[in-house]
């Protein structure tokens, strides 16, 4: 009897769009299942293999160079329950909607096999739907790492496919909160597309040569001299949407080290210096429940590392809120 290969094999020619590019540049544009970091230790560890020349990160390749890959299956993940704590505003039987704090990985994934809001959901809610496999049981949507804020969990498959259908069809109320550089106003519509950037894999760029529509409306804003507190409507979820929408017009997320958010501040706004993370919130959520159809809308407030920095940009009663 034979087994599953223990490995994949992916062949590639390096095309004219490609020239000048390192070997790790080049596999990771074109296989975007695998990180930069992940290539460059495939290389190290002899997988990778380029004729009559010796593989490194480094390398620049040429058109037609043909590169192969040896891609070794990966362990699959099993998550464990984990006592981690877990704000949790509604629980019933087909879904958990909850205020994930930041620094919280989602799910299990390469360099987070513990730690993760699944670990934490497995201890406090138990039952999860399967859809996403063992790896991502109830995860129907995700926030960043670095982002905090409400994420509604699914039960059960039903539930899943229902609010995932919502999703993707739009029909579920996002709003985040997060500082910006810079003045912006209320009304502003950002409609350019986002995907993957052709040259940082990291990161998400209109420029992407796969760029899919996305759509963000700052609908509130708070001038404070120099930086403003916005209000953000999404109607697409895109990777990284609001922080690369902001960015590419000019007045990127304050705290944002990928996409131009962390700068040196003026001493009046000293307090952004208190920031170890970009300052984005999920502060509303609304869908309707997936069995009874009923509309529910969920709101949670800034955490206390986010609104300290606000309390000391807000002027004093009396006082120019700035430009």
């Amino acid at each position: 009897m034979t087994g599953a290969s223990p490995e994949t094999v992916r062949r590639l020619v390096v095309e004219a769009e490609d020239e000048g590019l390192r070997l790790d540049q080049f596999l990771a544009r074109r296989l975007p299942d695998l990180s930069r970091a992940r290539v460059q230790r495939l290389i190290r560890d002899g997988l990778v293999s380029v004729p009559r020349r010796t593989p490194r990160p480094a390398l620049v390749v040429e058109p037609g160079l043909r590169v192969e890959v040896r891609v070794p299956a990966a362990a699959p993940a099993d998550p464990q329950p984990e006592a981690l704590p877990l704000p949790i505003l509604y629980d019933d039987a087909d879904l958990v909607v909850v205020d994930k704090p930041a620094g919280m990985v989602v799910h299990p994934a390469a360099g987070h096999a513990t730690g993760t809001l699944v670990n934490a959901l497995l201890h406090h809610v138990g039952g999860l739907s399967g859809i996403g496999g063992r790896e991502r049981p109830g995860v129907v949507h995700r926030l960043d790492r670095g982002t905090s804020g409400l994420m509604v969990i699914a039960k059960h498959d039903q539930a899943h496919r229902a609010l995932a259908r919502q999703f993707q069809e739009r029909r579920v109320d996002k709003e985040y909160l997060a500082l910006v550089w810079g003045r912006v106003k209320a009304g502003l519509a950002m409609r350019t597309p986002v995907g993957r950037d052709r040259r940082d894999r990291k990161k998400m760029s209109s420029r992407s040569e796969r760029a899919r529509p996305a759509s963000s409306t700052i609908v509130d804003a708070e001038p404070l001299d120099g930086v403003t507190l916005v209000r953000v409507r999404i109607e697409t979820g895109r990777t990284h949407q609001i922080r690369v929408h902001l960015s590419e017009i000019g007045h990127p997320v304050v705290g944002d080290e990928l996409y131009g958010g962390v700068r040196k501040a003026p001493s009046r706004l000293a307090a952004t210096a208190r920031l170890t993370r970009p300052f984005l919130h999920a502060a509303r959520l609304g869908f309707a429940h997936p069995r009874t159809g009923a509309r529910l809308s969920f709101e949670a407030p800034l955490p206390d590392d986010l609104a300290d920095v606000v309390a000391l940009l807000r002027p004093a009663p009396g006082e120019n809120p700035g430009r």
